[in-house]
Formats: structure tokens, sequence, C-alpha cells
């Protein structure tokens, strides 16, 4: 089964997500709150996707960081990350990071969505 880290997601927002991962990609999903708690998930675990927000809801740190640390290194640089935000322009701050595009909160349970997860995910 395909494994996904949603990171920096509040609760309903990681609820929402991990239905539309388990439904219509039939893969787990797991959380992760900050960098340290990324970092750790990725070490200690093997995903095939990793979902970043924006702004961490916990602390509000930034997920372009996190995007950029993972993508720094080597171990996971292959493993695609995309970042949830509505603005275009931070959509592609992380691609430039190494990012593939990602998706807005407000389209998350969109049929576009389940497509874009699928493909990263099959």
């Amino acid at each position: 089964m395909k494994r996904v880290l949603d990171v920096g997601n509040c609760s309903a927002d990681h609820a929402t997500i991990r239905d539309v991962v388990e439904t219509h990609c039939d893969a787990k999903v797991d959380s992760a709150d900050n960098l340290a708690q990324t970092m750790v998930k990725l070490t200690t675990e093997t995903y095939d996707l990793v979902l970043v927000n924006r702004i961490m809801d916990r602390d509000g740190s930034s997920g372009l960081e996190i995007i950029n640390t993972i993508k720094q290194d080597d171990r996971f640089r292959e493993v695609p990350v995309m970042l949830i935000t509505n603005y275009d322009e931070y959509q592609q701050k992380a691609i430039a990071a190494g990012a593939v595009r990602g998706f807005g909160k407000s389209s998350v349970d969109s049929n576009e969505t389940a497509r874009l997860l699928k493909s990263h995910l099959t």
C-alpha cells in the first residue's frame, strides 16, 4: 500500500485530505506537525508522496522551508512533494525548490485533485 505524509494541517483539514487520499488513491496517510517531526518520519518510514501545508497549523512556520529541507537531502530528493496552497506564487516557489505542482484547500475534494494525487501514487 502506498503511503502519504501530510505535514502541517489542522485536524479537520488532515481528515479531509486523508479521506480523499484513502478513497481515491488507496493509500495510507500519516501526519506530522513541523519540520522536526517530518524529518523523523521520513527517516524512519518510506513515503510515496509528501503533502506540505503553506503555513504549519501548530507553529506558523513555513511549508516552503520544509520543502527546501526535504529536497536538499539526497535521501528524499526523489520523493514527490506538493505544497497545499491556493496561492499560485507559492506554488511556483515550491516548484522552483523541487516540488511538483500541488493543490489548494479549496479544491482538495475535487476530482481534479484526486487525479493529481493518484498520478503520484500509481
